[in-house]
């Protein structure tokens, strides 16, 4: 199966989890690893930052205020900004040993800085993609990159490619993303995958999605069908929770479901050869047709093409030589109905 490598964006979703099963985060943070290992994840992904060094005091909400009500950036973050690099190591260690890659999104140098030994790849996020600064001090630490496009013209995603390269990198991994939370599926703009497949040829090209799951996880589907090598979700283990990326989320259910319309596509999109395949090889010569004689003919006569037509089954002589046998001697008598072989005439 060439399915779709999946990224399960846990962020900071189990700061909320934690509140709610009244435990520990780093408890809470081992179990959304442990549910997105069950459901097939290749990689957990987190967030890290520091509330005071990635926004003002004074920046305002952008996402859905119904849904999550603080009124501030630096208050949303302050909530969620109490791991560091000790919790990270340990979480990076655990994901390691549920069988699945390990990164986080720095949103600052020394978030890049502690990561560096433990990601498997630096994720950057949209709201980055013009911190150029930024982008080279990743690209310079030689790993891997996977790089979000939301709100971002092409011109400015040309721009950090050209950063990235510029410090050193050399494997990259865009995805195409909108930058709103929640995504209204007439925004999600799928086929802008195909802008960055065309316009990047050399680079790998993904899908970071935020809009919210539908019953059969189609946007997904539709994402891998259009050529999405990467597919990126936030994930959270209950959608009903208050909280910045709960609602738009996808739970384990919905991975699972998503991966296993991965595996189906894959499947029925084949190996994309023209062939005859083993399943048809039957019906190739039952349902074809070969040339029937419409009268009785005896041996010595000339077939006219008025004395044949095409019927099924196949195994005679192919309609495409009906020019060939107009003309022919019967060489024996042959009965109305009678499928044509060329030992006949």
């Amino acid at each position: 199966m060439n399915r779709p490598y999946v990224i399960a964006e846990i962020g900071v979703n189990f700061y909320d989890t934690a509140r709610v099963m009244n435990i520990t985060p780093l408890k809470a943070a081992k179990i959304y690893i442990d549910k997105a290992a069950d459901a097939g994840v290749d990689c957990a992904k987190f967030q890290s930052y520091k509330a005071g060094t990635i926004v003002s005091k004074n920046s305002p909400a952008y996402w859905d205020v119904s849904k999550e009500p603080t009124k501030t950036q630096y208050e949303l973050f302050l909530k969620h900004d109490s791991f560091g690099e000790a919790e990270y190591q340990e979480l990076c260690e655990y994901t390691h040993m549920r069988g699945m890659n390990f990164t986080s999104t720095p949103f600052d140098y020394n978030s890049a800085d502690y990561l560096e030994k433990m990601v498997d790849f630096y994720k950057i996020s949209s709201s980055d993609i013009s911190n150029l600064p930024f982008i080279s001090h990743i690209g310079s630490k030689g790993k891997p990159v996977v790089l979000s496009t939301g709100a971002s013209y092409l011109s400015e995603v040309d721009t950090a490619i050209r950063t990235l390269k510029q410090s050193g990198c050399k494997d990259i991994v865009l995805l195409q993303c909108v930058l709103s939370y929640p995504t209204e599926p007439q925004n999600a703009n799928l086929q802008a995958i195909e802008t960055l497949k065309r316009n990047f040829p050399n680079l790998k090209v993904g899908y970071s999605d935020h809009v919210a799951p539908d019953e059969n996880m189609m946007t997904l589907a539709a994402a891998y069908m259009l050529g999405a090598e990467v597919i990126e979700k936030h994930f959270t283990l209950d959608k009903t929770l208050p909280g910045n990326d709960h609602y738009h989320a996808g739970d384990p259910d919905d991975f699972k479901k998503a991966i296993a319309n991965f595996r189906w596509i894959d499947m029925v999109l084949g190996c994309g050869e023209k062939t005859v395949f083993d399943c048809e090889t039957v019906s190739r010569k039952e349902a074809r047709r070969s040339l029937v004689l419409t009268r009785n003919i005896r041996k010595g006569e000339t077939i006219r093409k008025e004395d044949v037509m095409p019927k099924r089954p196949g195994t005679g002589i192919s309609p495409e030589y009906i020019d060939i046998i107009v003309g022919r001697m019967a060489r024996r008598d042959l009965q109305e109905d009678i499928i044509l072989t060329w030992d006949m005439i």
